[in-house]
């Protein structure tokens, strides 16, 4: 397809980034961000699409993956806090739900993070910079019989620019033994990580324009958390006289405690509503596919058949808390949850210009849900999807290939609210599950060209349904129904190297996103918070998606040969974004640039300057629009008096609420290879 992209690991590592996870920002279109402590998973953006942390867009680090399902804080997590970017060899990235090997979380996209199997020479790295920021990098390997033996480790601490500090805590550390190639050798890895930090989450408007926050301040100064993973994995890959196999094996041992304030006072006016989210997990999953080389009436065939398999054993709680000391029970649960996917895909060359390729897949889930303190909550769950696929390639005629890409993708719920019957909170009330798989649907048309010595452009044009963005609200401890969705649009991606001494690229994407269809229900209820009478329910609510960029964009040029200067701008945009489904309350627009200055020697050494925010743009790393309480606001002297309307206390003050970017941040770092 025009959206595939291979990024190799020096060009990901030759771009100034904050924290690990935005290496992603190397997939053209897709924005990384953080709303709150250096800990926890990223927020990810990509085909207007608010992906939170993850769902929709499938992650995999040497064929293990990232994205966690049934997650304690929410569906498809993806923490890549644990990545080394010093580690990667290459991200292969393809986009939408064509190809018959991407199952869960693939429909927006899937990004493949493979690593290294040995260096040229061992790496010592010191890093230090601005708000505490110090970073320490060993890295070697070693030859180990007929294979290579890699250790790298990171140690990493980072208060921030905020008020509380993070004080983060960051150890990490990789062994990996190699043999052989990728298509014909083994590789076995193992990795631990662990972390502990503070966070600044997002805070109302209102409270900073009021004076009572500084823009860095926290509401909750108790906010944050710790997590920790241990990953131990396993390939093998083998080519033949027919063709060629390869199988992976994983087991994932991870834990996350979050503490979150989001609404302050609005649940509880006296200890305020910190939760903990709570998620312990053994995961382990197995593949294997084999690829036969033959032919069609004579034309050259290739197909593939695939088994995909993973369990994930989890143990979830949800708690009220109060600067982190227990309050409450919410809800706390066991969950097994296996799934089984197979796949065959065929690709036949017609003509030197004409090449087709057509696959299925199909998917089967099933969850045991043990609620402790709800039983009618409780219950097991399964469900099964078929997804058929096509993708078309003509030419290349004069270097430009044109492709077509249409098919069938799904995700998966939380299996919590697949079987959740009673509102945590409050047993009286009845709730419908959602369905443990959601069906998604999408096309693609693109081109890419070469005609032009040095440059690579592609453009697409895609659209993607989906069924129903129905999620587990792991916030809250039950589920949340929202309608189906459509999203179309375009992405222009454009590499050019017209001399080895310099490299640009430049992107831009561009979606319209909208929910389909109506529902009743979240009319009223969005009528209840707005304020609007009996008779303006019905026009309430919009269909605007809250927090689906309609455009993304960057630049970057990098200057410099092996030896000698080096440097690198880089610039991204996220457009204004509604917050609301009536698009009352928007985003402002956010435009950063970063930099990079150095110098590396023959032998190795290297000495660099990374200049963040390299304007001290004011802005924001995430905004939402949503209601709470602060004890400054006069509603909440009215409800604390039961002056005020149950209603009305319930959903608080609606504002804009946000965490912003760090202000200009600089970080020197020297780099010796012995």
């Amino acid at each position: 397809m025009a959206s595939e992209v291979i990024v190799t690991g020096a060009e990901i590592n030759a771009r100034p980034v904050t924290r690990p996870g935005e290496v992603l920002e190397a997939v053209p279109g897709l924005i990384v961000t953080q709303h709150s402590g250096e800990g926890k998973a990223n927020q990810y953006f990509l085909r207007g699409y608010n992906l939170d942390h993850g769902t929709d867009l499938a992650i995999y680090v040497d064929g293990v993956p990232v994205n966690m399902r049934t997650h304690g804080h929410g569906q498809g997590y993806a923490d890549l806090n644990w990545l080394i970017p010093e580690t990667i060899a290459a991200m292969d990235v393809r986009k939408g739900p064509y190809f018959a090997n991407e199952g869960d979380f693939a429909s927006v996209g899937s990004v493949h993070i493979g690593l290294i199997d040995r260096t040229e020479k061992g790496l010592a790295q010191v890093t230090a910079g601005s708000f505490g920021y110090r970073r320490l990098l060993g890295m070697d390997s070693a030859q180990l019989g007929d294979g290579a033996l890699l250790i790298a480790g990171e140690l990493g601490t980072y208060d921030g620019p905020w008020v509380n500090p993070d004080q983060v805590r960051k150890l990490n550390g990789l062994v990996r033994y190699s043999q052989g190639t990728a298509t014909d050798g083994v590789t076995v890895t193992g990795m631990a990580y662990a972390n502990k930090w503070n966070s600044t989450d997002q805070v109302p408007q209102r409270a900073i324009t009021s004076g009572l926050l500084d823009r860095f301040g926290s509401e909750d100064r108790s906010d944050g958390g710790n997590t920790n993973r241990f990953a131990l994995s396993g390939r093998i890959a083998q080519s033949d006289d027919l063709g060629s196999w390869k199988a992976n094996a994983y087991v994932v041992k991870s834990q996350l405690d979050l503490f979150n304030n989001f609404t302050y006072f609005l649940s509880d006016p006296v200890l305020g509503d910190q939760f903990h989210q709570h998620d312990d997990r053994l995961m382990a999953g197995a593949n294997i596919s084999r690829t036969l080389n033959g032919s069609f009436v004579g034309l050259p065939m290739q197909t593939t058949f695939g088994l995909q398999s993973r369990y994930d054993a989890i143990d979830l709680a949800l708690t009220n808390t109060f600067q982190r000391g227990f309050l409450s029970n919410i809800r706390s649960d066991k969950v097994g949850e296996g799934s089984v996917g197979v796949y065959a895909e065929n690709t036949v060359r017609w003509t030197d210009w004409l090449r087709t390729t057509a696959g299925w897949r199909g998917d089967y889930y099933a969850a045991d849900v043990t609620s402790l303190f709800n039983s009618a909550n409780s219950g097991k769950a399964d469900a099964a999807l078929g997804s058929p696929k096509f993708r078309m390639v003509l030419g290349p005629f004069n270097r430009t290939e044109f492709f077509l890409g249409a098919g069938y993708g799904m995700h998966s719920n939380d299996a919590r609210g697949a079987t959740t019957t009673e509102d945590p909170s409050d047993p009286a009330t009845r709730l419908t599950p959602s369905p443990l798989l959601v069906r998604t649907r999408g096309a693609e048309i693109g081109v890419r060209s070469r005609i032009i010595p040095g440059l690579d452009t592609a453009l697409s044009v895609f659209i993607l349904d989906q069924d129903s963005e129905i999620l587990f609200a792991g916030d809250a401890g039950d589920t949340e129904a929202t309608r189906a969705s459509r999203r179309y649009g375009f992405e222009w991606t454009n590499h050019y190297r017209p001399a080895s001494w310099i490299d640009i690229d430049a992107d831009l994407a561009m979606t319209h996103a909208r929910f389909r269809g109506y529902n009743a229900a979240q009319a009223e209820a969005y009528a209840e918070l707005a304020g609007y009478s009996e008779a303006q329910i019905g026009n309430a609510p919009g269909n605007y998606i809250p927090n689906a960029p309609p455009m993304v964009a960057s630049v970057g040029i990098t200057l410099g040969e092996k030896t000698g200067w080096f440097g690198t701008v880089r610039w991204r945009y996220l457009a204004s974004s509604p917050l609301t489904e009536d698009n009352a309350f928007r985003s402002a627009a956010t435009s950063i640039f970063n930099g990079r200055l150095g110098y590396r020697i023959e032998n190795g050494w290297r000495v660099q300057l990374d200049v963040l925010n390299l304007f001290n743009t004011r802005a924001n790393q995430i905004t939402y629009a949503y209601g709470s309480l602060l004890k400054t606001d006069t509603l909440y002297g009215l409800c604390t008096a039961g002056a005020a309307p149950a209603a009305v206390c319930r959903n608080g003050v609606m504002d804009y609420v946000l965490h912003p970017v760090e202000p200009l941040t600089i970080r020197m770092t020297v780099a010796g290879a012995f």
